[in-house]
């Protein structure tokens, strides 16, 4: 907040040279949407957002089994926000995960980071 960035350059990438750059390649994509741009956030919703996932984190895992449809896992293998061992986790709970996709050197933005690799997986996921 206090740096003037948009806070998803420090939660969605990683903070060397390589996630960085992602940030800033990321960020500027986003600019050149000139249509249906999302609306800022506002603080008080930021601290409602976050006490959410205080009160989620703290819960029992729920039971994804009950799911019957097929399941696509992606993150970053450097995610702050959902730690990437917890990808596994998910994906062992989806009876129908079909894939888990770890993106290197990338945090909770793997797939705004690798997104030309990403659709190369979602687009068929998602047309079947």
């Amino acid at each position: 907040m206090f740096t003037f960035r948009d806070p998803k350059f420090y939660l969605f990438f990683t903070q060397n040279k390589v996630g960085k750059q992602a940030a800033r390649d990321f960020l500027k994509r986003l600019k050149e949407r000139t249509e249906s741009r999302d609306t800022k956030v506002k603080f008080s919703v930021l601290k409602k957002q976050l006490k959410a996932i205080e009160t989620w984190g703290h819960d029992a895992p729920a039971d994804l089994s009950v799911f019957k449809h097929p399941v696509l896992v992606a993150n970053g293998d450097n995610d702050r926000m959902v730690p990437t061992p917890n990808s596994y986790d998910l994906a062992k709970r989806f009876t129908n995960a079909e894939s888990v996709i770890i993106y290197p050197n990338s945090g909770h933005g793997g797939i705004f980071q690798y997104h030309e690799e990403f659709l190369k997986k979602a687009i068929p996921f998602l047309t079947k």
